[in-house]
This record gives structure tokens, sequence and C-alpha cells, in this order.
């Protein structure tokens, strides 16, 4: 398969994460690259959700093996992480939920295997900015991609695509927060999806015919119906089995944490590191 579109190109900007957690029960969920430019140099990072990392015994990510620039669909690479939760740097408000690995090391440790890995990128230039935000309609389609309930191509590694649409006004900030709702199927295993506007015709001077899309954020939590009939959001748990969802039923409505969340979390470990 030739990667010459951007919707194709959205399949190898996903990673899986596979964890084994504390109490010995297994687990998937979702990691994304991203690019940012700082000074004259631009970083690339791993991106998930904090919830996916703590707590966690064991964890590895799912790349595919890359030659000569081109992926070899379906061949596999695993990475273990030793030590999986300290590997990350979590956002400094521990209400946020994301953490972040530099690509760099993981792409060294594959080499060091003779293995090259092959991704696509997701540029921080992608964020929307605060004029963006204003030109937004209320109801604005979306895409996300990740592993829900784990499902994916187990042959050919490939990601689930999935489409919804906004459920509160992206430029709004849903209950104070960075954050905004999509109207979308979200199950455990989809922790960690990027999630993408579809740029409208108003924003086209922004987006380029080559990217089509803008960043908007990452999948963190899912609203249940509890027994008592009450609404909850909670983390999308990596655990597919999850206690926490028993006796309760999801309503299609998922929390999406802002991008610029993701850029505030970079910066901070870009100046904790100063790489």
């Amino acid at each position: 398969m030739d990667i010459n579109s951007p919707t194709k190109r959205l399949l190898f900007n996903t990673v899986r994460v596979d964890t084994e957690l504390d109490d010995g029960s297994r687990g998937s969920g979702t990691a994304f690259i991203v690019s940012h430019r700082h000074g004259n140099k631009a970083t690339a990072f791993v991106v998930t959700n904090r919830h996916l990392v703590e707590g966690v015994r064991r964890g590895g990510l799912v790349f595919t093996v890359g030659q000569q620039g081109k992926p070899l669909i379906g061949q596999r690479f695993q990475l273990d992480i030793d030590e999986f939760p300290q590997a990350w740097f979590l956002h400094p408000d521990p209400s946020i939920d994301l953490a972040v690995i530099p690509l760099a090391p993981l792409e060294q440790a594959a080499n060091e295997r003779g293995v090259d890995i092959y991704y696509q990128l997701i540029d921080t230039s992608l964020v929307p900015e605060a004029t963006d935000e204003l030109a937004f309609d209320a109801l604005e389609e979306v895409l996300f991609v990740g592993y829900p309930s784990g499902v994916w191509d187990q042959v050919n590694l490939m990601p689930i695509l999935r489409r919804g649409t906004t459920a509160t006004p992206p430029q709004i900030n849903f209950e104070g927060r960075r954050e905004f709702l999509i109207d979308a199927a979200v199950y455990p295993g989809s922790s960690g999806s990027p999630v993408f506007f579809c740029a409208s015709d108003g924003l086209a001077s922004r987006i380029t015919s080559d990217t089509k899309f803008f960043f908007a954020g990452v999948v963190a939590a899912v609203f249940f119906r509890q027994e008592q009939q009450q609404l909850v959001p909670a983390p999308v748990p990596a655990n597919n089995g999850h206690a926490s969802v028993m006796g309760s039923e999801m309503i299609d409505l998922g929390l999406v944490i802002k991008s610029s969340q993701v850029v505030h979390l970079i910066n901070a470990y870009l100046s904790t590191w100063k790489v």
C-alpha cells in the first residue's frame, strides 16, 4: 500500500500500547507520535494518557517495521520498556491525563536490534490556533484512530479509523477545562487516540490539501450511565475487561483533552530536560 493520502497516513500515526497491570490483568490502549518544533530543531514524542502508564507492571509499544522509508505491512516490532511507568514524563498538572516519552531513544533501541520502525508524525503546527477555534462551528466532524476494545487488524497491524461529531462547541472549554466532548463510540482501548477535525471550507487557508486535518486532541474518558442512572465521566480503561465498566452503560460520549495541552506538556518536558 502506497502511503499517498492524508487518511492513509493516519493509519501510521498511532502505536498500540500493550500492558500488564499490577493485578496481573492485561490491557491495551493507544499512543501516537507527534513532532514539535522548538528553536531550530524538531523533536518527536510518543503521547498517551497518564492513566495508561500509571500502575502498569510491564508495557510495550507495537510498531510496524519499515524498509527504505516504506512500511512492511504486517511485520511487527514490539519494544518492551523496562520500568514502564517511570519512562514517561507526566503532565505537571496531575488532573490532566497526558504523558509523553521522546521517540529518539525508542527508535535507537530498535535500530540497535537491526530494525527500522515506520511511523507518520502529527506536527504540532496542526494544533488549532485561537483564531481557528473561533472559526469552528458548534458541530464539526471528527475522526479518531486507535484500538477500541483491543480490536485491530492483527495480521496487518492496522488501527481502527472511526468518525463522529463534536458534542460540545470546540471553542468552549467543557466544564472550564481545556476539553470538549465528542459524539462517537469510545470504548476501552480508545484511550490515547488522537482526534482530528476535518478542515471545513472556512479554514481551507490554514490546512493544505496534503494535510486535510486539524489535530484536535486526545481521547481520555467516556461517559457511563451507572445503575443509579447517574452520568459520570471515567477514564477509558486500558484493561479491556476492567471491573469499573461492569453494571454501567457507555452512552457514546467521549471526553477529549484539547491538543494545546499536548503542546504544553511537551514544552514542560523540553524546559525540564533541555533537549
